[in-house]
């Protein structure tokens, strides 16, 4: 009976020690770990069963951590996690207070740099790589591991032409499965996957072209050729780059077969690979399901709507209308930068756009958001997903900034539905025409009315623009709430003491706000509690303070929302209880009355 190799590893010395020829053995071990702890504690799963051979052969014939290796995204990296020191604990692996499903340097030497959005592990390696040569240590190894996906992104590009015209120690391994979380796209993808079928002449290799050592494509799952290629580029100084086909979900057929759904499953049955289904019954739906079909019920009635995603079709549920009309929906591929100034200039000439980019994701075009569209005033509609807390990515991708970073464009309107209803009728409403461009944020996760197409579909209502509405009247305090934690709200008055005191009015309109309705509340209440689900500091909350100070009223204000720091992973409602946002804590507060 074969001895358990991974139990006695602890880290990558201890690898070290074993014969290559005892590897296969560890990568089936490895395999099988991730996948009998992600059935059970949820996460990302095909990635990086994908990379499991990879994986071994890096630590192996590397030596980490003096040697410094770079997971673009991160997605991929519960194998180097459990090889680094953190097979014990990795149950923890997005949980609150456990470890993060991203590397993360504060977290352990092997996390070299901090990731989860995409495309920076070219620029980082390189930057280590130079910094290395500066210091006089020639020997020193800079590995950066990168999918066929995030490589098509402008910044990796950036990278690999600087990386071209340097002498830097630095490797590049892509990692080509021609997946990200939903297929690649664009000529890029169609160029690798000609080079993989041996079609495209290796004079013409775009990669050879920018100056590197270029090797490839291997089998990514081949342990001793990837063993023997690692070994021989480590000889070679300079800027290299191997190519290596791998398959996402390796090893469970399921996941093999699926890429999509496995991507992050969910809880499922480790021995068969079936997914858990959980009952949908009487649920509400996903945030995300409400704009996909929305905006295929009003693209069919309106032959300018075009829908845009940066790689985020299923996540966005942007799918539904890529599969009924093909020709107004596009994938851009991971490219948020391109994906705004083409809705921009799709908008020029009279195109209504709904360019769809998680508000996490929209912080990467920042400067297109405001060059491109706001500067131009051009009525571009961002429907930001995933916005607030989203759980268990934690802090690369919670979507707490928009507010703040959008408030202060010129020309933006900022919307946060409380309800699905609210969404389908702004989104409705924009495109009757605006006259400006508008950013409509929603979470992640389920709304809060099951019966939201009964009610709703098909019947929309053109939104005021501007327009607050008082959901409770009240005699002492006023609770101003922007977005769904206004649904907190609702329910925390519903249970708390003193509710006749307290009045409750729902801004969704952040930019412009309701001035009139703002007037009358402070007016009209001696203490003011606004709550958001975005960071506090240039928020709603600073929105109102502002007109306070510049209309001279003294009221006492009191802001709810995220804190001055990064929040890290745990569920929704854990990091709303941090954030003292959650029901209990509302119910709590509004008991107390007046202060």
């Amino acid at each position: 009976m074969k001895s358990d190799l991974l139990s006695n590893i602890y880290n990558p010395t201890d690898l070290r020690l074993l014969k290559e020829e005892q590897l296969a053995q560890v990568a089936q071990e490895l395999r099988q770990f991730i996948i009998d702890v992600v059935s059970v504690k949820e996460g990302h799963l095909g990635a990086s069963l994908g990379v499991i051979e990879l994986t071994i052969a890096l630590h192996y014939v590397f030596n980490t951590p003096d040697d410094l290796l770079v997971w673009d995204v991160g997605h991929q990296a519960y194998g180097h996690k459990i090889l680094t020191e953190r097979r014990e604990i990795f149950h923890t692996n997005r949980q609150i207070d456990g470890i993060s499903g991203f590397p993360k340097r504060s977290e352990s030497i092997y996390d070299t740099f901090g990731v989860g959005h995409s495309s920076t592990s070219i620029s980082a390696a390189l930057g280590m790589a130079i910094a290395s040569k500066l210091k006089g240590d020639f020997d020193k190894e800079h590995i950066a591991v990168i999918g066929d996906a995030s490589i098509a992104s402008g910044m990796a590009f950036e990278g690999l032409n600087h990386a071209g015209v340097t002498d830097a120690n630095v490797l590049v391994i892509l990692n080509d499965n021609a997946i990200g979380i939903d297929p690649s796209v664009g000529a890029l993808k169609q160029y690798l996957t000609s080079v993989k079928n041996g079609k495209n002449p290796r004079q013409n290799n775009i990669i050879k072209s920018l100056n590197f050592d270029y090797s490839g494509p291997i089998d990514g799952h081949d342990l001793p050729k990837l063993i023997k290629e690692l070994k021989r580029l480590k000889k070679i100084k300079g800027p290299k780059f191997l190519h290596i086909v791998t398959t996402k979900g390796k090893g469970l057929l399921q996941a093999e077969e699926n890429q999509v759904k496995y991507h992050a499953p969910g809880k499922f049955d480790a021995s068969t690979g079936e997914i858990h289904l959980k009952s949908e019954e009487n649920l509400p739906p996903k945030y995300q399901d409400v704009f996909g079909l929305t905006i295929l019920d009003l693209a069919k009635k309106n032959e300018k709507i075009i829908g845009i995603t940066p790689a985020m079709p299923s996540g966005s549920s942007l799918k539904f209308m890529m599969d009924e009309l093909p020709d107004r929906a596009f994938d851009v591929g991971i490219a948020e930068q391109h994906a705004v100034t083409l809705a921009a200039g799709m908008a020029t000439q009279g195109m209504i756009v709904y360019c769809n980019i998680y508000s996490t994701f929209l912080q990467r075009a920042y400067d297109q958001v405001i060059h491109d569209v706001a500067l131009q005033n051009l009525p571009v509609i961002f429907c930001l997903d995933r916005a607030g807390l989203v759980g268990e990515d934690g802090a690369t991708h919670h979507g707490v900034f928009d507010i703040a970073y959008l408030r202060s464009i010129p020309n933006m309107i900022i919307y946060a539905p409380l309800n699905e209803i609210e969404l389908q009728n702004i989104l409705y409403t924009a495109q009757l025409g605006l006259d400006h461009p508008i950013a409509i944020r929603y979470p992640r996760g389920r709304g809060v009315l099951p019966n939201w197409e009964v009610e709703n579909f098909g019947h929309y209502k053109k939104i005021n623009l501007g327009e607050a509405k008082c959901l409770k009247d009240g005699t002492e305090v006023a609770v101003l709430s922007t977005g769904t934690i206004g649904n907190n709200v609702i329910e925390a008055l519903k249970e708390c003491a003193h509710s006749d005191e307290t009045a409750h009015y729902n801004f969704s309109f952040i930019k412009p706000l309701d001035i009139n309705t703002l007037t009358t509340i402070f007016k009209t209440f001696k203490n003011i509690i606004t709550i958001e689900d975005g960071v506090k500091n240039g928020g709603f909350g600073s929105a109102v303070l502002e007109f306070a100070a510049a209309n001279n009223f003294k009221n006492s204000i009191e802001i709810l929302g995220v804190p001055d720091q990064f929040m890290e992973h745990g569920t929704v409602n854990q990091l709303q209880q941090l954030c003292k946002i959650d029901v209990k804590n509302l119910i709590n507060l509004f008991s107390n009355g007046s202060k």
